[in-house]
This record gives C-alpha cells, sequence and structure tokens, in this order.
C-alpha cells in the first residue's frame, strides 16, 4: 500500500519503509513526525485530504545540500552578482502508513 502526502509545498509518494528527503521540518534525529495532509491512500482518493489518514515517520537526521551559485548577469551592462545558496533539508524514514 501507498500513500500520497504533501509537506513544505511538495507531494511525496512512499510506502512503508522508505527513505525521503523534505523541506526542513522542527525536530531532532529520532523524533517521530506526523503527516496528516494525505491526498491518497490505497485506493481511497481525498478531496482534497483524506479523513483520519495519516503517514507517520523517523527524523534520521538534519542536513544541507549541496551548494548551488546563483550568477545574475546583464550584458553591456557591467552588473554580475554571485550568491551562494544550500537547501536545508530532512531525512526521515516512513514507519507506517495509517487509512
Amino acid at each position: 500500500m501507498y500513500a500520497i502526502f504533501v509537506t513544505g509545498g511538495k507531494q511525496y509518494r512512499v510506502t512503508e519503509n522508505d527513505t525521503i528527503y523534505v523541506e526542513k521540518l522542527e525536530g531532532e534525529a529520532g523524533q517521530e513526525v506526523v503527516f496528516d495532509q494525505v491526498l491518497l491512500v490505497g485506493d481511497k482518493v481525498g478531496q482534497p485530504v483524506v479523513e483520519g489518514a495519516k503517514v507517520v515517520g523517523t527524523i534520521e537526521k538534519q542536513g544541507r545540500g549541496k551548494k548551488i551559485i546563483v550568477f545574475k548577469y546583464k550584458a553591456k551592462k557591467n552588473y554580475r552578482k554571485k550568491q551562494g545558496h544550500r537547501q536545508a533539508y530532512t531525512k526521515v524514514t516512513i514507519n507506517s502508513i495509517v487509512a
């Protein structure tokens, strides 16, 4: 059985024992997290969410992604701007899906 849920403005399709990277969540490693905005569980489709459904997971670690370089440039105007960015994420292991 799989579920589709929303967190951080993105949708994730998961089954039990999956490991996913989501937008940063509050909490420490080892802490349990519950996602209650479940759009689909097995064959139940929510309108917009499935009532009483939730996805339970455990936070494995907090981290930051690889650095990307944002470079803005305007031709012939001597405008150059270089900026770096590292996106924060949370690694979550899915424990159970409750329908």
